[in-house]
C-alpha cells in the first residue's frame, strides 16, 4: 500500500478497537514470568554452553601477547575465540568499532576474547586467567580538550544537514534589542536498561539462528552477516520479548558476534550475556556535548536571531548527536544558524539513545528560553507563544501537518496551576524546602519507515499477525493487534500476534519513535488486503462490505469469517509504503512539561514535587499504554536532570560508574505524582493510522522544565547537568 495522499474515512475510524485503553496482551506472560527472553530459550537451544566476553584493559593503543594455556586448561572450557582464531571478520554498517578487537584496540571494554565452557562460572574463572600485555598509545578522552579540533559531519538520512543558515544571524543578532548567549552542557549516559545484552547462537549446517535482545531485526540480520561474511538468508534472528532498549539494541554488539563465533568453535549452541561494567562500556552510550545557544529579540519578545551551536564526539567514523536539530523547526524568527562539530574521541562508541539529538538539545535550548524570558520580563509560557511558527522556519513554504505546541502550553499551565508560581526566584517557602516551578516544551519529529505484516484468516476466524517487530516494553503487541481487530471486525481476543522474528516480513522495527506508527500502518495495509481477498473469494461487492462481530457483511448476505476463510485458509502480506508528503508538510510532535520541585533550604537535596505532560502526537491508539511510555520518559528526564552521569576518567579514557550501583538512575522514592494529558488530535498527513509517535516526545523538554523550575525554587541557575546538590550548594538563598 502506496502512502502518498492524506488518510480519508477508513475502518480504523470506527473506533471501536482503536483508541481504547486496553490492558497489555503480554502482560500476563511476562508477570507471570513465563515470557522467555534472549538468554532463557533453553527448549529451542538444548545443552548450550556459555560464553563470557574479556573486554580490552585499555582505551587506546594494542594488544603485544595474548597467553590463553592457563585458561584453556581451566575446567569446563570447551573453546577461546580470539581475533586470532576467529577468521576474516567484517565490520556491520551500524557498527562504528569492530566488535571483536585485536590486536589493535579501539576503546575501553572492547571484546577481544570470548572463553566458552560447559557452565557459567566455569567460563567466568577461565576468563580471569587469560593474560593479555598491552602496548598504550596517547588517547583523546576529553570532549572539552578537543573542541578546536572538531570538524561537521557528513549529512545523512537521520541527522540532516550538519549546518543550516537563514538570513543573516550575525547582523540581527548584533541588531538585536535584548541579546542572550550562554554554555550548556550535558554527560555521558548510558541506556541502563534492565534486560543486558544477551544472545544464544545455534549453527546448523551452514544456517545460524540467534535468540537475541534486538530491536531492528532486519537491520541485525544485515551486520551479522556482514560480519561473519555470510548470506543474509543463512541468518535468522529472533527476539519477541525484550527487557528494554531505549535505543541501546538498535544495533548488534558484541554478545551477537561472539555467540556465532563461540558455538562456531564449540560445535553447540553457546550463550553469551554482556555483565554491566561491557554494557555500559562496550556498547553505546548517549554522547556528552557541548552547547552554546544565542537568542536576540525586539523587546516585545520577538525572537529575531536564534543559534544553537553543538559539540559531540565519537570514535573515527562515527555520529555527532544532533542537538541542535529541534532548535531548526520548534520557535519562529527570521535569522536563523545551527552548527553541529563532531570531534574524534577513543571512548566506547556513542550513538542513539531514548530521543537522540532532542533529549540533550532541549536540555539546553529550554533553560535559554527561561533565561531570555526573564531578561525580557516576560512569563516564560508567554514568550513560547509569542514565538510559535504554523511553518518551518527555515522552509516557510513548507507548513505544519498539525502543530498544537501553544494548546500544549495553554492546557497545561491551567491545568497545573501556573498562575500561582512567582516570577521571582526563591520566594516560595513550604517550611524547610524553597519551591519552585519549571515548563519546557517538548519536540520531537515525526518519522516513518516501511513496514510490512502477513496476515492470515483460518476456518476458526482467528486472525494471525506476523511481523518482525519488535516490542521492548512499548505495547507493540498490543496495539497491533488493536489494528488487526478494528480492521478485521473481530474482537481482540480473536487475534494472535508474532513479533520478533526474521522469518517474518520486515517491519518498521522498534526505535527513532516511528515503531508503533509505522507498523501498525503496515498491519492495517494486510489487513486490507485480507479484507479484499475474503470478499473476492465470496463474490461480495468489496464498496459495501462491512467487516464486524466477526462476520462480514454486503448485499443483504452475512457471512462468518471462518467460512470465508474455508479449510485452507486465506493469506494475505502487504507493507506500507510513505510517499512524499513528509516533504511537503513538516510532520512533529510537540508537547509541554511543567515540573514542580522542592529544593532542601539548607543541603540543597531536590525533591521533585508533581509533574504533568501534555502530549499532541496524533491518534493515541492505546491511551493505557502511551500513558505509560510517557510517565516512563518523564521518569528518564528526571534521571537526566538530576542523577544521571558516566562519570569519565579522563586519563585512562572509561566510565569509571560501570554499574548500577554507582549509575544512579530514579527510583520509586524519586517520583511523585505524574500526569499525563493527550490532546485530541488526529493527523491523516502522518499515516492510515493518523496517528504519530509518543514514546520519545515524553521525555524532551523534561530535564529543563526540572532545571527551570530549580532556578525558580532557589535563585541558582545550573547549566551543566546534572543538577546536583554541590551546583547549589553555596549558591542558595540565606536561611534566615
Amino acid at each position: 500500500m502506496k502512502f502518498d495522499t492524506p488518510a480519508t474515512t477508513n475502518p480504523i475510524d470506527q473506533l471501536k478497537i482503536i483508541g481504547k485503553p486496553t490492558d497489555r496482551i503480554d502482560g500476563p506472560v511476562k508477570t507471570t514470568g513465563t515470557a522467555r527472553y534472549a538468554y532463557e530459550r533453553n527448549a529451542e537451544a538444548p545443552n548450550a554452553a556459555y560464553g563470557y566476553v574479556v573486554g580490552a584493559g585499555i582505551a587506546k593503543g594494542r594488544i603485544a601477547s595474548m597467553d590463553l594455556s592457563a585458561a584453556r586448561a581451566a575446567p569446563g572450557v570447551l573453546a577461546i575465540v580470539t581475533a586470532r582464531n576467529a577468521g576474516k571478520l567484517g565490520k556491520g554498517d551500524f557498527n562504528t568499532a569492530k566488535l571483536l578487537g585485536g590486536p589493535e584496540i579501539d576503546h575501553y571494554h572492547q571484546a577481544v576474547a570470548l572463553v566458552v565452557a560447559h557452565t557459567f562460572e566455569q567460563a567466568r574463572a577461565a576468563a580471569q586467567l587469560v593474560r593479555i600485555e598491552y602496548t598504550r598509545a596517547p588517547g583523546r578522552f576529553d570532549l572539552s580538550a578537543e573542541m578546536g579540533a572538531a570538524q561537521m559531519p557528513a549529512a545523512n538520512p537521520f541527522a540532516g544537514e550538519p549546518q543550516t543558515k537563514t538570513g543573516d544571524f550575525a547582523g540581527a543578532f548584533a541588531a538585536a534589542a535584548v541579546q542572550f548567549d550562554a554554555t550548556y552542557t550535558t554527560p555521558d549516559e548510558s541506556h541502563a536498561m534492565m534486560e543486558p545484552h544477551a544472545s544464544i547462537a545455534q549453527w546448523q549446517g551452514d544456517k545460524l539462528t540467534i535468540w537475541t535482545s534486538n530491536q531492528m531485526i532486519a537491520w541485525g540480520v544485515g551486520d551479522v552477516a556482514k560480519t561473519l561474511g555470510i548470506p543474509k538468508a543463512n541468518v535468522r534472528l529472533v527476539s519477541p520479548f525484550i527487557g528494554g532498549g531505549f535505543g541501546g539494541k538498535l544495533f548488534v554488539r558484541a554478545d551477537v558476534v561472539l555467540a556465532a563465533l563461540g558455538a562456531r568453535a564449540a560445535r553447540r549452541p553457546v550463550k553469551v550475556a554482556l555483565p554491566r561494567p561491557l554494557m555500559m562500556n562496550n556498547t553505546t552510550h548517549r554522547p556528552a556535548t557541548v552547547q552554546r545557544i544565542r537568542i536576540g529579540a525586539a523587546r516585545d519578545g520577538k525572537i529575531t536571531a536564534i543559534a544553537h551551536e553543538g559539540w559531540s564526539g565519537d570514535l573515527p567514523g562515527g555520529q555527532a548527536e544532533t542537538a541542535v536539530n529541534q532548535t531548526r523547526l520548534l520557535y519562529a524568527g527570521a535569522n536563523r544558524l545551527t552548527t553541529t562539530r563532531l570531534a574524534v574521541l577513543d571512548l566506547p562508541e556513542g550513538n542513539a539513545m531514548r530521543a537522540p539529538g532532542e533529549a540533550p538539545g532541549l536540555m539546553a535550548l529550554e533553560i535559554a528560553m527561561d533565561e531570555m524570558a526573564e531578561k525580557l520580563r516576560l512569563d516564560p509560557v508567554e514568550f513560547r507563544v509569542l514565538n510559535d511558527t504554523q511553518v518551518d522556519p527555515e522552509k516557510p513554504e513548507r507548513p505544519y501537518s498539525q502543530r498544537k505546541l501553544i494548546e500544549c502550553l495553554r492546557t497545561g499551565a491551567e491545568r497545573f496551576g501556573w498562575s500561582k508560581r512567582s516570577a521571582a526566584p526563591a520566594q516560595q517557602r513550604d517550611g524547610r524546602w524553597l519551591v519552585g516551578m519549571g515548563v519546557a516544551a517538548a519536540f520531537r519529529n515525526n518519522l516513518v519507515m516501511t513496514s510490512a505484516a502477513r496476515v492470515r484468516l483460518d476456518n476458526r476466524g482467528m486472525v494471525t499477525v506476523e511481523t518482525d517487530m519488535t516490542d521492548i516494553g512499548t505495547g507493540s503487541y498490543t496495539i497491533i493487534a488493536q489494528t488487526a481487530a478494528e480492521t478485521m471486525g473481530v474482537p481482540l481476543n480473536r487475534v494472535l500476534v508474532r513479533l520478533g522474528d526474521s522469518a517474518h516480513p520486515v517491519s518498521a522495527g522498534s526505535g527513532g519513535q516511528w515503531g508503533g506508527n509505522s507498523s501498525t500502518s503496515g498491519v492495517y495495509a494486510a489487513c486490507m488486503k485480507l479484507r479484499e481477498a475474503v470478499v473476492n473469494k465470496l463474490g461480495l461487492a468489496p464498496a459495501d462490505a462491512e467487516f464486524s462481530d466477526g462476520m462480514v457483511r454486503a448485499g443483504g448476505r452475512a457471512v462468518p469469517l471462518a467460512e470465508a476463510a474455508g479449510a485452507s485458509g486465506l493469506v494475505a502480506e502487504d507493507s506500507i509504503e510513505f510517499g512524499d508528503l513528509d516533504k511537503k508538510y513538516q510532520q512533529s510532535t510537540f508537547g509541554a512539561h511543567f515540573v514542580e520541585v522542592g529544593v532542601d533550604a539548607a543541603t540543597g537535596e531536590i525533591r521533585v514535587r508533581r509533574m504533568l505532560a501534555v502530549c499532541a502526537a496524533g491518534r493515541i491508539l492505546n491511551p493505557k499504554s502511551a500513558r505509560s511510555q510517557v510517565i516512563g520518559a518523564m521518569t528518564m528526564g528526571v534521571g537526566g536532570a538530576l542523577m544521571e552521569e558516566l562519570a569519565l576518567d579522563k586519563r585512562h579514557g572509561f566510565f569509571v560508574n560501570h554499574d548500577l550501583a554507582g549509575y544512579e538512575v530514579p527510583v520509586h522514592a524519586d517520583i511523585p505524582h505524574q500526569e499525563v494529558i493527550f490532546l485530541e488530535e488526529t493527523d491523516p498527513i502522518s499515516s492510515p493510522m493518523k496517528a504519530k509517535g509518543v514514546g520519545e516526545l515524553g521525555m524532551c523538554g523534561v530535564a529543563a522544565a526540572v532545571a527551570n523550575a530549580v532556578y525558580n525554587a532557589t535563585g541558582a541557575r545550573v547549566r551543566n547537568y546534572p543538577i546536583t546538590l554541590d551546583k547549589l550548594l553555596d549558591r542558595l538563598p540565606p536561611i534566615a
